[in-house]
């Protein structure tokens, strides 16, 4: 039976074999159901998937990535988080953007979805932007270190990841 690639990710992560970075930020926002969090503080302890964007062309390719993580059977009990950077929308747009994310996703797909407004330059450093067009994955073990980083369109970064393990 062949592995999945978060799979495979996952046993490397477990044994320590994958790189690791600074902290998480620790940036204030808000989920789409209206609840102020700070990834840092609430993936504490946690295993978990971020999938980042900073456009919009990034928000449609964040949600296969994430339905494609969900789906994985080797990620369940992994937190899969989706991010979506306001910071340079203009403040009056931001509600519209907000209601366009909400529109057909259930309460708990609103809880796993959050909206940061500031630190923008802080969470390109830590992913390493340089296409703004592009989804930002990261793995972080349970201590909130970085097991794996991708960016780019999910069908792309399965055969990249696998080159990367050998």
């Amino acid at each position: 039976m062949r592995k999945s690639f978060l799979g495979v990710i996952l046993l490397f992560a477990a044994a320590g074999l994958l790189g690791q970075s600074a902290a998480l930020p620790a940036t204030p926002g808000e989920t789409l159901s209206g609840k102020r969090i700070v990834l840092a503080e609430a993936l504490r302890g946690h295993a978990a998937v971020l999938v980042m964007s900073f456009s919009r062309d990034a928000g449609k390719e964040c949600d296969l990535w994430g339905r494609l993580v969900r789906a994985d059977p080797a990620m369940s009990g992994v937190a899969v988080v989706q991010v979506a950077m306001l910071e340079r929308a203009p403040g009056f747009v931001r509600g519209v953007i907000k209601n366009g994310l909400r529109k057909g996703l259930s309460a708990a797909e609103q809880d796993r979805s959050v909206i940061l407004t500031q630190d923008e330059k802080l969470w390109r450093s830590y992913l390493g932007v340089t296409v703004d067009r592009d989804p930002y994955v990261v793995l972080l073990d349970a201590a909130g270190q970085v097991r794996w980083r991708g960016h780019g369109a999910a069908r792309d970064q399965e055969p990249l990841l696998k080159a990367a393990l050998r």
